[in-house]
């Protein structure tokens, strides 16, 4: 879990995520809403913010998926991604309590 919070741009993309209309202004209107997903921002948005590759841009976020700390969305050949805020508290709770 802690391994997916080593690296500088995965913690920029968690962090983009607690505000993606500020973060990603530019990003494509899309009906997440209606697929209840509101707050979702697509792979190509996050990707084009970290000016990394499409490729190192999907590891990481596989990554923060695998470690609970995003959900991801899959509309046909499109992937969204959100903040699990549940997961982070927990994880921030832990470490102030435990660390």
């Amino acid at each position: 879990m802690l391994k997916a919070l080593a690296n500088e741009t995965r913690l920029d993309i968690l962090k983009w995520l607690t505000d993606p209309d500020k973060y990603f202004p530019d990003r494509k209107e899309q009906n997440l809403e209606d697929i209840d997903f509101t707050g979702g921002v697509s792979v190509a948005d996050i990707q084009k913010k970290t000016g990394k590759a499409q490729s190192t841009t999907s590891h990481d976020l596989d990554l923060l998926v695998k470690a609970g700390f995003l959900e991801v969305k899959y509309e046909g050949r499109y992937s969204y991604f959100r903040r699990n805020n549940k997961t982070l508290k927990k994880l921030a709770k832990y470490l102030k309590n435990e660390v």
